[in-house]
Parts: structure tokens; C-alpha cells; sequence
């Protein structure tokens, strides 16, 4: 259960700092000003060292021996910014080290290293190698440990300054009721990897659009809800797998606001080397959700 939900953590940690308390009454122009700030540092943090856009490959380790390196004849094969043999990886159990190739700089921690144990995003902060441009480091999925490469210097860094949106419109900033689970229940969470996650969800928001009523399940606490949710734009003007959003905390009253205009896309809608939930049994609003992030105007490259 806690590996999945390492991931949405993560999430939520990126844009946690984005949700702003609606307490003061604010013109629709201060309103929209700030939905326009803060789309604009989520683009910052999009493009930051640790953000989505320098994904440039995603690779399963096999127990044993790993090569890796641009020469296609490796086990894992790096792009060509890496030297033909760049090191070996190997896999025991779950302990994974890494063995740099002869004349090849790995960096840890501003340190040339020649052998290095790598901790996985499971065991708290990984272990981050460096080669010129390129870094990575393991994740654990479901058991499977990969290697997670980062280019800083990916060309989608330059290629991608903004996300398309929807018109921003106060009206989807919509006013719900929290209604808190007595006993602790959790969802089962798919995956782009065809699994599925069971997550904790606090309660139900109960919402109404166009005086309809519709329900949504949130993952995580009441202090931090977390949104994975499907509408009818799924597919068309917005990404096929749905999109994610966070929740401030209710109030006293248990009474908080889902700001459908800060809806924004998964990383997978970026780059096809992240793990991305998908929205769970439930979570699929039967409704256009004409607010927040559309498709980002991108082709991605499959390794």
C-alpha cells in the first residue's frame, strides 16, 4: 500500500504549495490573476530538475547483472548522449548497486564514484548518479525495481512554455461537502502499469454541477486531499487518463471548495516514463469538466 502512494505524495508535495484558502472575497480579476500565477509555477516546476519534462527513459531491472549504455548491444540501453558502456547494475534480492565502466565520471554527490549501493524512492530520498546531462535513479513498483533516466538538457524543456487551458471561470470554483468515513476504508487505485493500489480516502466530497449532484473520493487525509478523477473530456480536450487536483482541508462545518480550474494533467501526459494512477471505481464524473489543463500540444518519443 505505501509504494503507490509514495507517488501521489509526491504530487501532492509539487503542488501543495499551489492550493491557496478561499476565506477573502476576491474580484474575478484577482481570481484569475491568480489561477494565471499559478499555472505559471506549475510550468516552473514542470521544468525544474526533479519535474516531469526531462523524463527520457524508464528501464526494469532484471535480477543480476545489468549493462547499460548507448551501444545497443547493453541490457539497458541509454541514449546516445551516454558513452557506449557507461557501467553495469546489479540487482540481488532487493539490494541494487551500481558499477561505473572504466574512464567513465559518475557523480554522487558532487563525488566520481566507481561502485555506489542505490537506495529506491521507497527507502526515502534515492540515490541520484550523474553523467554529464543525464541522471537517474530506481524506483519500485509492485516489486519491480527501474532505472528512472533525467535529461537535463531534453529538448522538451525548450519545446513546451505553456499548457492549454480551459477559459478560467469562478463558477468551477465549486463549494463541497466533506462527509467523513467513520471507519478507515480505502479504494482500489489503477495504474498505468495494470495494476492496482488500495489507498486510503478520508470521506466523500458531495458536490453539485448545473444542479445535478455528483460524488468524489479522495486519496490520502482530511488536511490533504488528493483527487484522481476521470469526466467526459477524457479523450478529447483533455488527457485520455484523466487529470489530478488537490483539496484544501474543510472547514469546521466540513465544507471546503473543489477549484476545477487548477485541475491538471498527470505526468504521463507528458512523457510515457512515469507511473501514473488512474482515476478509481467511482471517480469517473459523468460531466464535461470544462476547467483546468486541456491535452498538452506534444508528441512523445517511446524509447
Amino acid at each position: 500500500m505505501k509504494r503507490f502512494f509514495s507517488l501521489t505524495t509526491t504530487l501532492v508535495i509539487i503542488v501543495s504549495f499551489f492550493v491557496q484558502c478561499s476565506s477573502k472575497k476576491e474580484t474575478p480579476e484577482e481570481y484569475k490573476q491568480a489561477i494565471e500565477e499559478w499555472h505559471q509555477e506549475r510550468m516552473q516546476n514542470l521544468k525544474a530538475d526533479d519535474g516531469w519534462l526531462n523524463l527520457a527513459g524508464l528501464f526494469w531491472i532484471e535480477e543480476g547483472k545489468n549493462t547499460i549504455g548507448s551501444d545497443e548491444a547493453n541490457d539497458i540501453t541509454f541514449p546516445d548522449k551516454a558513452p557506449k558502456k557507461l557501467g553495469k547494475i546489479y540487482l540481488k534480492d532487493s539490494t541494487i548497486n551500481f558499477e561505473a565502466a572504466k574512464n567513465v565520471d559518475i557523480i554522487h554527490e558532487e563525488k566520481t564514484i566507481q561502485l555506489k549501493e542505490m537506495k529506491s524512492d521507497q527507502e526515502g530520498e534515492p540515490t541520484v548518479l550523474q553523467h554529464k546531462s543525464l541522471k537517474w535513479f530506481i524506483i519500485e513498483r509492485d516489486g519491480k525495481y527501474g532505472i528512472r533516466l533525467r535529461d537535463l538538457e531534453s529538448d522538451l524543456l525548450d519545446e513546451l512554455d505553456s499548457i492549454p487551458t480551459f477559459p478560467i471561470k469562478k463558477e468551477w470554483k465549486i463549494k463541497a461537502e466533506f462527509i467523513p468515513h467513520k471507519e478507515k476504508k480505502t479504494i482500489e487505485v489503477p495504474n498505468v502499469l495494470g495494476n492496482t493500489n488500495e489507498e486510503n480516502i478520508p470521506g466523500v466530497l458531495k458536490f453539485e454541477i448545473k444542479g445535478e449532484e455528483y460524488k468524489l473520493h479522495p486519496i490520502g487525509s482530511k488536511a490533504s486531499m488528493f483527487l484522481v478523477f476521470g469526466d467526459e473530456t477524457n479523450g478529447r480536450e483533455t488527457y485520455g487518463g484523466g487529470r489530478f487536483l488537490s483539496v484544501d482541508e474543510p472547514d469546521k462545518n466540513n465544507i471546503t471548495y473543489i477549484d476545477f480550474n487548477k485541475a491538471y494533467n498527470p505526468p504521463c501526459a507528458f512523457t510515457p516514463y512515469a507511473t501514473c494512477p488512474l482515476p478509481p471505481k467511482g471517480n469517473n464524473l459523468e460531466v464535461k469538466i470544462e476547467a483546468g489543463e486541456k491535452n498538452p500540444d506534444i508528441e512523445m518519443d517511446h524509447h
